[in-house]
């Protein structure tokens, strides 16, 4: 199993009873000495961008909604992009360390034309997941998440249902046959 850093997908295992993150799929974007920080690739919301964020709807990915990030300042909203493989980085663009350096945040007070055209996705979330510092470290030793590599379609399928399944699939050796437990263990 990986450490935690920038970019890696964090995958609640069964032991994670925490209804906040039971069966989710976390994309961690910052992870320092001070704790982490990442957004839940697969609880979208009924909420269409359009509706929060008007100059957003037309920009983002199917399906045009935003995602619960998480339970940490779900107030606020984080955009997660990908660029395209021959554009410049645009204003308003950071590379999340770790990840491939096309993936990235967006600063969502960036006027929208100075980044339309530069995306191959765009995802807003609503809050984050975040952790102190160690806290993430504890809870991965206990066994409550899974470290493996993202791939840029993991933030951006249209439907993201079975993202926990699809992630754990492709993992070598025995950490894919986690992808085939029942939801109900207890029908097994």
């Amino acid at each position: 199993m990986s450490e935690a850093r920038a970019g890696m997908l964090l995958v609640a295992t069964p032991a994670l009873l925490d209804p906040n993150f039971a069966d989710t799929v976390v994309l961690l974007l910052d992870v320092d000495e001070n704790g982490a920080l990442g957004v839940v690739l697969n609880r979208p919301s009924g909420v269409p961008v359009a509706e929060v964020l008007a100059d957003w709807g037309d920009v983002v990915a199917e399906p045009e909604v935003l995602f619960h990030g998480g339970p940490v300042s779900t107030e606020g909203a984080l955009a997660v992009a990908l660029l395209r493989a021959d554009d410049d980085v645009p204003v308003g663009f950071r590379a999340v360390d770790g990840a491939e350096g096309r993936l990235g945040l967006v600063d969502l007070d960036t006027p929208v034309e100075l980044v339309d055209g530069s995306l191959d996705g765009l995802r807003i979330f609503a809050g984050y997941a975040g952790w102190g510092a160690e806290q993430l470290e504890g809870e991965i030793e206990e066994g409550s998440w899974y470290v493996v590599p993202a791939l840029a379609p993991d933030v951006f399928r249209c439907d993201p249902t079975d993202l926990w399944r699809d992630v754990l699939r492709r993992q070598p050796g025995e950490l894919a046959w986690n992808s085939t437990r029942p939801v109900d263990p207890d029908l097994n």
